[in-house]
C-alpha cells in the first residue's frame, strides 16, 4: 500500500474527531453517572483543534505533527484529559522520531505509543476503571498482532474488540484513581467514559484502515 501523507493523518484525525462528536452526548451521559458530564465535549472539541493545528502541516515530519497535535490537544482541553492525551500524542512523536513517511503498520504501532503515553502520565494500572482499561489491551492486541506478521487492518481489529471487551470490564470495577474514585461502590456498574472515548479512537483508526484498504476484511478478524 501506499504511504500515508501527513493529510492523510490529519483525516485520521478529523475522522476521529468526528465520530467523538457522534458520540458527545453518549459519552457526556457516562461521565455525568460518575464525573462531571463534560467528557465528550472536552474530547471533541480536543480534537477538533488537533485537526485545526495539524491543517497545514504538509511538509512537516510526522514526529512533529504529532507533536503540534499534542500541543494543540493539552490547550483546548484542561483537567485530566487534556495531560493524558498530550502526553500519547508525545510519546508517538517520539516513536515516529526520524520517519519521513508511515505506513498502515506504523498507525497501528501508535496504539501502543498512546497507551505507553498516557499510563506514564496518569500512573493508572489496569483494573483502576480508567481509560487505560481499554487502551492497555489495545495496545498489547496491536502489538502482538504486528508481531505475528498480519496485516494492518486486522491488527487494528484486534485491537478494537480487545478494546471493547477492556472497555465493557470497567462496568464491573469500582474506580480507585481520579475524580470517580470518589465516589467508591457507587462507581460500580458504570462504564468508564475514558475506556469509551478510546474504543471510539480506536474503532475511528480500524474505519479509516478499512475505508483506505476498501476491502473491510480488517472488520471479520
Amino acid at each position: 500500500m501506499d504511504n500515508i501523507t501527513n493529510r492523510q493523518i490529519t483525516d485520521i484525525f478529523r475522522l476521529i474527531a468526528l465520530r467523538l462528536s457522534e458520540a458527545r452526548v453518549e459519552l457526556g451521559a457516562l461521565d455525568g453517572a460518575i464525573g462531571d458530564a463534560d467528557h465528550g465535549n472536552s474530547m471533541a472539541e480536543g480534537f477538533a483543534a488537533v485537526v485545526r493545528a495539524t491543517s497545514a502541516m504538509i511538509d512537516a515530519s510526522p514526529s512533529e505533527l504529532f507533536m503540534v497535535a499534542a500541543r494543540s490537544f493539552h490547550s483546548e482541553v484542561g483537567a485530566t484529559t487534556g495531560p493524558l492525551y498530550a502526553s500519547a500524542m508525545m510519546a508517538a512523536g517520539r516513536d515516529l522520531d526520524g520517519k519521513t513517511v508511515l505506513t498502515a503498520s506504523d498507525i497501528v504501532s501508535l496504539l501502543p505509543s498512546f497507551a505507553r503515553g498516557i499510563a506514564e502520565r496518569g500512573k493508572a494500572q489496569a483494573g483502576d476503571k480508567t481509560m487505560m482499561d481499554a487502551w492497555g489491551p489495545a495496545a498489547r492486541a496491536a502489538a502482538e498482532a504486528l508481531k505475528a506478521g498480519l496485516p494492518a487492518q486486522h491488527c487494528m481489529a484486534r485491537a478494537e474488540r480487545a478494546a471493547r471487551e477492556g472497555c465493557d470490564s470497567t462496568r464491573a470495577m469500582v474506580a480507585s484513581v481520579g475524580r470517580a474514585a470518589r465516589l467508591g461502590a457507587r462507581s460500580l456498574g458504570h462504564v468508564d467514559p475514558g475506556a469509551a472515548s478510546a474504543v471510539i479512537i480506536i474503532a475511528a483508526l480500524q474505519e479509516w484502515l478499512a475505508g483506505r484498504d476498501g476491502t473491510g476484511a480488517g472488520d471479520r478478524v
